[in-house]
C-alpha cells in the first residue's frame, strides 16, 4: 500500500499529515499511536500492536481513509502471510464472548457436552463446532429452544438416518408446522409481543422523514389479509412468483403465499423478460406479484413490461409509488388494492415446499431449488449463531427476495425476534447510509460491490454508524481494503463473512464472534457443517492441514436440498463424489483454500460458474448470448477474473472471428455489453476483450479455461484495464 511504512513505529507526523489530518491534530493523534504501542515494541507482535491501538480507540470513523490504511498496512507490513496466515484485525473479549447466544450455551452446556476438554467460548469454540457435527441431534435440541419454531405435531426425532436412500437423513420426522405462523405469533424464547417491532422501513426520496414501522400484529394482520385474498384466485400447492424489489409489501406477500399453502417462487428483480419467462416455466407459476416500476437514483425503471413480456401468467401490480398503478394493465391482471380478508391456513410438514429459488448451472438453465420449512430454521439458526443475533438488535440487508440472502434474512429477523430494516430504493447512496444511521441499524449485512462504492464515491462521510456491532458480507469475495473501510465505519467491528448457496439454505463457510477475524476471510465451518478439501484424486487432506482443492460436503446438513424440480438431484451433488468415513460427500463445487492458522478463502468454482457482482452464472450463459452479438464472431470464452489484490470476480471475453473479419475489441465490448445487459443481467459488467486467433483446447475438444486465465494474469496490458 503505498504511504505504509515498515512498522507503526515509523509512522512519523508528516505521514499522519500526508493521509488528511490536519497539523495540531496529527501531532496529537501520532503521540497518542506511540504510547498505545510502545509496550508491544518486540518482533512478530503485530497482532498485539493492533488489539493495542483497537483498544484506545484512536483510529475513528471520521479519520480519512487514508490514516486507517497507514496505521493498518505499516503495522503488517512485515507480516509473513505464507508462514503465519492473514493477518487478524478484531479479536474476541473473553467477557463480551460469554454474553454471545453461542458463548451462553457453551458456558451452560460445555462441561456436560465435551466434559474436561472445556475451556471457555473462545477456546473450546473450535470443538465445539466439531462436536455438533458429530452430534447435530444434541446441536439442533439446544437451539430449537432458541427460536420462534411452533410445532402443531411435534417430530419423532431429529433425525432420522434409516432410509439409506436418503443421503442427508429425514430431519424432524412427523413435524407438522406452518413456517409464516411461526413467525407472526408472540413467543417468550426469543421474547415477541403483539406491540414487537418487526419491520422498518424508509423510501428513497423521503430522506429526512421519521422511519416507518409495523409492529407484529399489524404485520400479521395484513399477511392473513393477503393470504386469503390469494384463496380467491389460487388454489393450495400453487406456485406464485414474486418479482419486485424487497420492500414491506413484498415481504407481506412473501409470508402471506406460504401461509395460504402456496409456494414461493423466487425472482430477481434485476433479470432481463426471457430470464423471468424460463423461471415462471420451470416452477409452472401461476401467478406472480410484480410493481409497475422500480424506483431507483430518482428515475423510474420498467418491471411490469418486463415481466409480461413471453408470459401469460397472471399478474398482480402494486404501484411502486402512491396508491394506483402507473400504467395500463393487460386483461385479467389485477391491480395491488383488489386484495382484502383475514383467516389462518392449515399447517404442513416440516418438509412440505414453502420456496422455489434459481440457483444458476452451467448449462445455461438455472436449477429451480426447493425449499421447505427446515431450510427456514436452517437459515434463521445461522443467524443466531454466527451474527449472534439477539434481543435488542435491528438487521438491515440490502437484498431482494429473488436470491437466497433475502428468505434467510426475512427468517433471520422474524425467527430470531428482531426487526428487519428496509429501504425502499437504492442502496448506493448516502439515503440508504442515513437510513442505517436513523433506524439504529446493528447488524449490517453487505455485498462487496455495495461497499466498494460507499467507499469509493465517499457517500457515506459524516454519518454516525457506531450503533452497528457485526457487519456480514456475502455473495463474492471480499476485497481487504474495502473491508478495512467498512470494518472501520464503527470502531473496527468484526465483517462476519458467509459462503453458501441456496441449495444449502445457508452458509458452509463463516466467521464467528468466537474467533479472532481476518479481512475478507472466513475463520470456521458453519455449527453442524462438516466438510473435507480433496485433491483432484479425490484423496482427502488431513483436517487443519494448509491445503488447496475442491471441498466435499458432509451429508447430514440441516436444510440442504433433497430433490431439484428440472434437473437429477443425485447426479447433480453425489454422483462421481468421493467418500469420508463410509459416507458419499455433498457436492458443492467450490475450490477452497485451508490457511496456516485455519482461515479459509474461496478461490474459485470446479466448474465454469463464475460469481458477477454477487450473482452466480455460468460461461455457457453468456457465451451464448455474446455468440450472438455480432455477426463477425465465431466463439467466444467468458472467464472470471480477479485483480491482484482480490476482490469481486470480474467478466472478460476472449473471442475468435469468422475468417476473413475484422473488428475493434473496444465495439466487440459494448456489443457484449448491451446483449447480456438485454438478454441476461443488467448488472453484469464486461470488463475486457481480447480477440484470439483460436481457443487452447484438450485432445477431446474440450475448452481450456484455465489457460485463457492464465493467460489473462500474464497480460500486464490486460491488467491494466480492469
Amino acid at each position: 500500500m503505498a504511504g505504509a511504512r515498515g512498522s507503526v513505529w515509523e509512522i512519523r507526523v508528516e505521514d499522519v499529515i500526508a493521509a488528511g489530518v490536519a497539523p495540531a491534530e496529527a501531532r496529537e493523534f501520532h503521540s497518542a499511536l506511540q504510547r498505545a504501542v510502545h509496550v508491544q515494541r518486540r518482533e512478530h507482535a503485530e497482532a498485539e500492536v493492533w488489539l493495542s491501538v483497537m483498544e484506545a480507540r484512536l483510529l475513528r470513523p471520521e479519520h480519512p481513509h487514508a490514516l486507517h490504511q497507514l496505521v493498518y498496512y505499516s503495522n503488517y507490513s512485515k507480516w509473513d502471510v505464507a508462514k503465519r496466515g492473514p493477518p487478524p484485525y478484531w479479536f474476541p473479549s473473553p467477557e463480551q464472548c460469554r454474553l454471545t447466544n453461542l458463548g451462553r450455551i457453551m458456558e451452560a452446556n460445555g462441561s456436560k457436552l465435551l466434559g474436561s476438554s472445556y475451556v471457555d467460548p473462545i477456546t473450546s469454540f473450535s470443538l465445539f463446532q466439531k462436536f455438533s457435527v458429530y452430534h447435530p441431534e444434541v446441536y439442533w435440541s439446544i437451539v430449537m429452544k432458541e427460536l420462534s419454531v411452533i410445532f402443531r405435531d411435534k417430530p419423532k426425532a431429529i433425525l432420522d438416518t434409516s432410509d439409506k436412500l436418503k443421503e442427508g437423513g429425514a430431519w424432524f420426522p412427523g413435524a407438522v408446522l406452518n413456517i409464516t405462523e411461526c413467525c407472526l405469533l408472540p413467543s417468550n424464547s426469543p421474547k415477541k409481543t403483539d406491540e414487537s417491532l418487526v419491520m422498518l422501513w424508509r423510501s428513497e426520496g423521503f430522506d429526512d422523514l421519521p422511519i416507518n414501522s409495523l409492529s407484529l400484529k399489524e404485520l400479521r394482520e395484513q399477511v392473513m389479509m393477503v393470504a386469503n385474498a390469494l384463496d380467491t384466485l389460487f388454489t393450495r400447492g400453487d406456485a406464485i412468483a414474486i418479482d419486485m424489489p424487497m420492500t414491506v409489501t413484498a415481504v407481506i406477500i412473501y409470508l402471506a403465499i406460504i401461509l395460504a399453502g402456496c409456494v414461493v417462487v423466487s425472482i430477481a428483480d434485476s433479470f432481463a423478460s426471457n430470464e423471468i419467462a424460463t423461471r415462471l416455466r420451470i416452477s409452472n407459476a401461476k401467478g406472480i406479484f410484480t410493481q409497475d416500476f422500480i424506483l431507483r437514483g430518482g428515475r423510474q425503471f420498467p418491471l411490469y413490461s418486463r415481466v409480461i413480456e413471453g408470459s401469460n401468467c397472471k399478474a398482480i401490480v402494486v404501484p411502486a409509488l402512491g396508491n394506483d398503478v402507473g400504467l395500463k394493465l393487460r386483461s385479467g391482471d389485477l391491480s395491488w388494492d383488489t386484495f382484502s380478508g383475514t383467516c389462518y391456513r392449515p399447517t404442513e410438514a416440516a418438509d412440505a415446499m414453502t420456496n422455489i429459488l434459481f440457483s444458476s448451472g452451467t448449462t445455461g438453465e438455472p436449477k429451480a431449488i426447493p425449499w421447505t420449512q427446515l431450510s427456514s430454521i436452517r437459515g434463521a439458526a445461522d443467524s443466531w449463531a454466527h451474527f449472534d443475533t439477539q434481543e435488542g438488535d435491528v438487521l438491515c440487508w440490502p437484498t431482494s427476495l429473488g436470491w437466497v440472502t433475502g428468505a434467510i434474512i426475512l427468517y433471520s429477523c422474524f425467527l430470531n425476534g428482531v426487526p428487519l430494516a428496509l429501504y425502499h430504493g437504492s442502496p448506493l447512496g448516502r439515503g440508504f447510509g442515513k437510513f442505517v444511521q436513523d433506524a439504529s441499524v446493528t447488524l449490517l449485512g453487505t455485498v462487496p460491490s455495495i461497499v466498494k462504492t460507499w467507499k469509493n464515491s465517499k457517500c457515506m462521510e459524516g454519518l454516525d454508524w457506531t450503533k452497528i456491532r457485526t457487519f456480514a458480507s456475502t455473495g463474492e469475495a471480499s476485497d481487504v481494503d474495502d473491508d478495512l473501510w467498512l470494518s472501520s465505519r464503527a470502531f473496527y467491528k468484526p465483517v462476519i463473512e458467509c459462503c453458501g448457496g441456496t441449495e444449502l439454505s445457508s452458509s458452509y463457510l463463516q466467521g464467528s464472534l468466537l474467533q479472532p477475524q481476518a479481512f475478507g476471510a472466513f475463520s470456521t465451518p458453519s455449527m453442524t457443517t462438516g466438510f473435507v478439501i480433496f485433491n483432484e484424486q479425490g484423496i482427502s487432506y488431513p483436517d487443519d492441514q494448509p491445503c488447496a482443492g475442491e471441498v466435499g460436503l458432509f451429508p447430514k446438513y440441516l436444510g440442504a436440498s433433497a430433490t431439484v424440480l428440472n434437473a437429477d438431484h443425485k447426479k447433480l451433488y453425489f454422483d462421481g463424489m468421493p467418500s469420508y468415513n463410509g459416507q458419499t460427500l455433498r457436492r458443492h463445487g467450490d475450490i477452497i483454500q485451508r490457511t496456516i492458522g485455519g482461515y479459509y478463502f474461496v478461490l474459485g468454482r470446479a466448474d465454469d460458474t463464475m460469481n458477477l457482482g454477487g450473482i452466480k452464472t455460468s460461461s455457457v450463459e453468456i457465451e451464448r448470448v455474446c455468440n450472438r452479438a455480432d455477426e463477425s464472431v465465431l466463439e467466444t470464452a467468458a472467464i472470471s477474473f480477479r485483480a491482484r489484490t482480490g476482490g469481486p470476480e470480474q467478466l472478460a471475453m476472449f473471442v475468435v472471428l469468422k475468417t476473413g473479419m475484422k473488428l475493434e475489441e473496444t465495439i466487440l465490448r459494448a456489443k457484449f455489453q448491451k446483449a447480456i445487459q438485454k438478454e441476461l443481467n443488467p448488472l453484469f459488467k464486461v470488463r475486457f476483450v481480447k480477440i484470439v486467433p483460436e481457443f487452447p483446447r484438450t485432445v477431446t475438444g474440450k475448452l481450456l479455461r484455465r489457460v485463457l486465465r492464465d493467460q489473462l494474469n500474464n497480460d500486464s496490458s490486460a491488467r491494466s484495464k480492469l
